[in-house]
């Protein structure tokens, strides 16, 4: 059976941080590609930061360029999101994401994020 089962998410101040986790089982997670998404309220969901499967190449959106960083521990099958100096404008549900090579992906259930003074 498949999990994406994400964590770290909660209140935090602006300029805060948090790190995400997901953890993964029940597929090869060291072949596939991971990213976390994010929705806000009366948005769509957004590719936020996607790392390769054995952790060579990242890619981020613009808005969290330079303030999150992604990376995954294959022995551990987790990926990680490290948020740091964060904005209102990042609160979202933070969802995590798994791609193979042929294109099958998996979601997990999400994670809030609110950042809120």
């Amino acid at each position: 059976q498949v999990q994406l089962v994400e964590s770290g998410g909660g209140l935090v101040q602006p300029g805060g941080s948090l790190r995400l986790s997901c953890a993964a089982s029940g597929f090869s997670f060291s072949m596939y590609g991971m990213s976390w998404y994010r929705q806000a309220p009366g948005k769509e969901r957004e590719l936020v930061a996607a790392i390769t499967s054995a952790g060579w190449l990242t890619n981020y959106a613009d808005s969290v360029k330079g303030r999150f960083t992604i990376s995954r521990d294959n022995a551990k099958n987790t990926v990680y999101l490290q948020m740091n100096s964060l904005k209102p404008e990042d609160t979202a549900v933070y969802y995590c994401n798994a791609k193979s090579p042929k294109g099958r992906g998996y979601w997990g259930q999400g994670t809030q994020v609110t950042v809120s003074s």
